[in-house]
């Protein structure tokens, strides 16, 4: 994250504000091997489209394209992207130790309104010398995306930092995520149930849960992170904000009648439970989509 050639911040004053043992900065990391960052891009692509592959299917997919590995490189790939397969668990699947799971709350349940369901997601994002992750919340009814952070580790602290932003813009009724560590942390949780918000959690291998923000993952990499070749973080980070930007005040949704998210979150005209139901069931891939924001020219593919 540190820019060397910065007009205005100096290496030393880069550290300080990052935290950083300035001694440490000239320590360069092992990088990921060039094929691995190959595989875990197909992989990643492949998993929008078929997220209930899999290691051994993933593997046959990717030795279908022509690449000559086994099946043990492509599982720890995967886990270290953070995915697995949506497919009900052989056993049933234990939490992080001390972590509280919380039931799922919204079946059968009609959602009409603004802020009454917030729901977040983690996503792998690849970069050409390593990859980063994106956390995302959204508000379940309008689609708008209330905040988002990226980080280079799955460690729960950018979580937090998501949901700190986005809280003070409201509370949701419901929160609803997966069971991911990051998620059923006691710093995590207890920040939600000291301003009175509901947790829910979806239950494990329902792929349908949290099918929304699932949906936004598909727009996001569709539509501008698998178009744009982005060689930093810095560079990505800009890259989503305009991105998260023209999702939220001028991408039309199907679902919203073709209004953009922020004109249902801040005060549109209700949607009916019908067209929840029908976005929900939706299952066709995004397959083309300009965002309208200005790209820098070295960033593009």
């Amino acid at each position: 994250m540190l820019e060397p050639g910065h007009p205005d911040l100096s290496i030393r004053r880069q550290c300080a504000l990052l935290g950083l043992n300035r001694a440490s900065y000239y320590y360069q990391p092992a990088t990921e091997d060039p094929l691995n960052l190959e595989l875990m891009r197909q992989i990643d692509a492949q998993y929008l489209r078929t997220p209930f592959y899999g290691w051994p299917r993933m593997t046959a997919v990717l030795r279908a394209q022509g690449y000559p590995i086994n099946g043990k490189r492509v599982r720890r790939l995967m886990h270290l992207m953070g995915i697995q397969a949506i497919t009900p668990q052989k056993r049933p699947a234990t939490s992080t130790p001390g972590h509280r799971i919380f039931p799922y709350l919204l079946r059968d349940r009609v959602i009409d309104a603004p802020n009454r369901v917030w729901c977040a997601d983690i996503t792998y994002v690849s970069l050409p010398h390593g990859f980063v992750y994106l956390v995302a919340i959204m508000d379940w009814f309008s689609r708008y995306v209330l905040s988002w952070e990226v980080s280079n580790s799955l460690d729960s602290t950018f979580c937090g930092t998501a949901l700190e932003r986005a809280l003070r813009g409201g509370t949701p009724v419901i929160f609803n995520t997966d069971q991911g560590s990051q998620f059923t942390s006691q710093a995590f949780t207890s920040r939600l149930e000291a301003v009175g918000v509901q947790i829910s959690m979806d239950g494990r291998g329902r792929v349908f849960d949290n099918i929304f923000i699932e949906r936004l993952w598909r727009s996001v990499k569709y539509e501008h992170l698998y178009l744009y070749d982005y060689p930093s973080v810095p560079a990505v980070v800009g890259g989503l904000d305009g991105y998260f930007t023209f999702y939220n005040t001028e991408r039309p949704h199907q679902s919203l009648n073709y209004q953009p998210p922020v004109s249902v979150h801040f005060g549109g005209r209700p949607m009916d439970a019908a067209a929840v139901v029908r976005h929900a069931q939706d299952s066709n891939p995004v397959k083309t989509g300009m965002p309208l924001v200005d790209i820098p020219e070295s960033c593009r593919s």
